[in-house]
């Protein structure tokens, strides 16, 4: 798994006030030593202690800037315990950074002449359905970028999250029954299933699958050759990293697979490269136009058309930082625009976007008045260190003075755990543990069914129960009572760090009428949209 504009005058000012930053050598793997920053002449400790802080086995950076790579290189290991190292070519699950690819194809099409971003989505996929029927009737192709659809965070993320047997087709389809919990165009909230309606429109509009409009159209011109549409597409002898999680958000070691999203790739499918991403953070910088390799420049997409995917549709609120130390990163504003995110750094505008997968996070940042891009891959699950890495790239090109960002970004992470030890704590001390379920352990055996997700399978198991959601093969475990006919899940998956509650409720006869589920703990990812299930009883045939 995931933010007031300054006077003009004033930011044109400070612009140009900022000292050029001095050059100095640059760390081993450096594309361009003359290029870089001398604040960043210690940036292989730097990242080392990254690594070490937020326990990233390996992590790849690359630094464009004005059209030219500067620094393409990795630390690390793609896998612990194992010697091979991470590089520029290491391949890393990207995840939300492939919405900007989505986004691109997107415009691509606007460009011609085959929709329109003004266009209504029924009007192209006559089967497109929200839960409300006026939503469906209004939801634009705009909206299906922007995050404003009315979607709860992260809702409908179980349809494909972690890894289900649903097609995309299904996914998008079962839409219909995803609950609205905010107001269409009222507010943002993050969500993946509309990226995946954006696929299907892709594909319906080019007449190709979304792999192989990626592959003619943008990966290929762009010589993106080391990019994969997915994980189903890694090929033998690959340079891939292997995803690290914390198991019950404490031992950090290697995933068993990779997970595909092959059903909802336009959300986050991507497996990618620094090496490739220096060229599509290249691309971005030249306003869509690929320069400097052939005889001649190309335009990918119109200069009317890139500009508007920078475009803030939908603001999101700034809020002040939890730790102090986090404070300088307020921005002055902050929103979404057509597939990317829009804040500001010291007197810049910033376009970037982050990526989080099972075992794997990511962030790509542009900088366009200065021409600066830097993309960070890691294998482990935690922001801290590619915003750390981030941010200090982006000090050194402003000429900001150096800080100790790991250190910050460190304190957050405390704090983060610190909140979560005092959740449970109050959960425990809410807790009636003497208590008793209602009905003995076989009147919870059942099928219940949940109108978006589907079936979710109660069984016995020797003296206990066990939960199973019959479309997500991860997603099954023990359920251990916790009081009255409140219960916990506790999933064989330890690597998912999603335990939930499952409360039953009874009707005045003590028969079950439906289930609720919520997330034990804060740090579970919000594409564990538990909250949004209103499973019911399927009756026995």
């Amino acid at each position: 798994m995931t933010p007031r504009l300054a006077a003009p005058l004033l930011a044109l000012f400070l612009l140009h006030a900022l000292p050029a930053p001095a050059q100095a050598a640059a760390p081993a793997g450096s594309a361009d030593a003359a290029a870089l920053p001398a604040q960043l002449v210690d940036l292989d400790a730097y990242v080392a202690a990254a690594q070490k802080r937020f326990g990233v086995p390996g992590i790849a950076v690359a630094i464009v800037k004005d059209g030219h790579v500067v620094l393409e290189r990795g630390w690390g290991v793609r896998e612990l315990g194992k010697p091979a190292p991470v590089t520029a070519h290491t391949v890393f699950a990207i995840a939300s950074n492939t919405k900007a690819f989505t986004s691109m194809a997107i415009s691509m099409l606007a460009d011609e002449g085959k929709l329109s971003l003004d266009d209504r989505v029924i009007d192209h996929l006559p089967w497109f359905r929200m839960s409300d029927p006026y939503v469906t009737r209004e939801m634009r192709i705009r909206d299906l970028l922007a995050h404003r659809s009315g979607l709860g965070l992260g809702a409908g993320d179980l349809l494909y999250w972690p890894g289900t047997t649903y097609t995309g087709e299904e996914v998008a389809h079962r839409l219909k029954d995803v609950p609205l919990t905010g107001q269409f165009r009222a507010q943002y909230a993050y969500d993946n299933i509309l990226f995946g309606v954006a696929q299907q429109l892709i594909e319906k509009e080019s007449g190709q699958s979304f792999q192989a409009f990626l592959d003619s159209r943008i990966l290929g011109p762009l010589g993106m050759t080391e990019t994969r549409y997915n994980s189903d597409f890694l090929k033998p002898g690959d340079d891939v990293a292997i995803g690290h999680a914390a198991y019950d958000f404490k031992d950090v070691r290697p995933l068993a697979a990779p997970m595909t999203w092959s059903n909802v790739a336009g959300a986050g499918g991507i497996y990618s490269s620094v090496h490739d991403l220096s060229r599509w953070m290249e691309l971005q910088l030249a306003d869509g136009v690929i320069s400097g390799r052939g005889d001649a420049a190309k335009r990918l997409v119109s200069a009317e058309r890139h500009r508007a995917m920078w475009q803030l549709v939908t603001p999101i609120p700034v809020t002040p930082a939890k730790v102090p130390q986090l404070a300088p990163l307020t921005p002055n504003f902050s929103g979404y625009g057509e597939g990317w995110f829009l804040s500001d750094y010291r007197g810049h505008k910033l376009v970037w976007h982050t990526g989080g997968w099972p075992g794997m996070v990511s962030k790509v940042t542009l900088v366009p008045d200065l021409g600066v891009g830097v993309v960070v891959l890691t294998n482990a699950e935690l922001s801290g260190a590619f915003n750390a890495i981030t941010y200090r790239v982006l000090d050194a090109y402003t000429g900001a003075p150096p800080t100790d960002w790991v250190a910050a970004y460190g304190a957050a992470l405390d704090r983060q755990h610190d909140d979560a030890d005092a959740g449970w704590k109050k959960h425990l001390a809410s807790r009636d543990a003497s208590s008793r379920p209602s009905l003995p352990l076989s009147g919870y055996v059942g099928t219940y069914r949940d109108p978006w997700y589907g079936d979710v399978a109660i069984e016995r198991d020797g003296a206990g129960l066990r939960m199973r959601f019959t479309r997500t093969p991860e997603l099954t475990g023990r359920l251990d009572h916790w009081q009255h006919d409140s219960f916990i899940v506790r999933w064989d998956k330890r690597w998912l760090n999603a335990d939930a509650f499952v409360d039953v409720d009874l009707d005045h006869d003590g028969a079950i009428r439906g289930i609720r589920m919520a997330p034990v703990s804060p740090l579970t990812d919000f594409s564990f949209d538990f909250q949004d299930l209103r499973l019911a009883p399927v009756p026995k045939s």
